[in-house]
């Protein structure tokens, strides 16, 4: 009996062993490229991808000092805070509409929101740069937030619709039965239950935002350029450990971010 007992629970730790192991080349595989990035940030040698000599903070001094790199953050930070804003608006509302709207309704929502992660970058891009030239917002703030406005609502329809579906919506009957208008039970019943969900879309919209580069690439203007659209610029004319030090900067705080909406997430769980 004790030989029948432990040999499958040999094969289940065997089997769960060779799987970690995969994965874990897989993961390597993946993100070993981009850990390549932080030995070459600190190289002293001016080309991009040479290690001469010995290590400096030389780049990341020059990232400081350089008032390009400063001035294309503050206006990526602009824009992904307001299409951050209008996003998680439009979004919430879009997911919320699709759980009360009929079939049909349903799916043509569904198609128009999130047609921006089907179509090529390049076409929406294109079709955004010829609908703001002819109202008159190319170039504009307004007009670049509202850009990435669109291409944001799919990841906030998606996050929110998740935490709509375990949401009971017997609770919001409960709440009307004791008469709660409509605007106190969304912002009292409703809201505190799919915030983690609102949150989270939140988040995916900012860095989604921030790091667009191809519909951004037809939205600059001489006096509006954002940080991946300069980074991507330097890229083709000059090649300096600058735009590694840089990279490594935005790696980490997308890591902390992703840690950060991984933590939300257990704590909603």
């Amino acid at each position: 009996m004790s030989t029948t007992t432990r040999s499958p629970r040999r094969r289940v730790q065997v089997r769960w062993v060779l799987l970690g192991i995969a994965a874990g080349l897989i993961g390597l595989y993946l993100i070993l490229p981009t850990l390549f990035i932080i030995p070459m940030s600190l190289t002293e040698s001016p080309t991009l991808g040479q290690f001469r000599g010995g290590w400096t903070l030389h780049w990341y001094q020059q990232l400081i000092e350089d008032p390009v790199w400063g001035r294309t953050a503050l206006v990526s930070l602009q824009v992904g805070l307001i299409a951050t804003v209008f996003a998680t608006v439009l979004g919430t509302a879009a997911a919320m509409g699709i759980t009360k709207a009929s079939k049909r309704v349903r799916g043509l929502i569904q198609g128009l929101t999130m047609a921006p992660m089907i179509i090529p970058a390049v076409i929406v891009g294109i079709g955004l740069y010829v609908l703001f030239l002819k109202i008159g917002l190319y170039g504009t703030l307004l007009g670049f937030a509202i850009g990435h406005t669109v291409i944001c609502i799919p990841f906030v329809m998606v996050a929110v619709g998740a935490s709509i579906a375990q949401f009971d919506p017997n609770q919001v009957r409960a709440a009307s039965i004791l008469g709660a208008g409509p605007v106190t039970t969304f912002f009292r019943v409703t809201l505190p239950q799919i915030m983690p969900g609102v949150i989270a879309g939140a988040l995916f919209a900012f860095v989604t935002s921030w790091d667009e580069v191809v519909v951004s690439t037809f939205l600059v203007s001489p006096r509006l350029k954002t940080l991946p659209v300069e980074m991507w610029t330097q890229s083709r004319t000059t090649l300096t450990p600058t735009l590694a030090a840089l990279s490594t900067v935005l790696m980490i705080i997308s890591t902390l971010a992703l840690v950060g909406l991984t933590r939300l997430q257990k704590g909603s769980k």
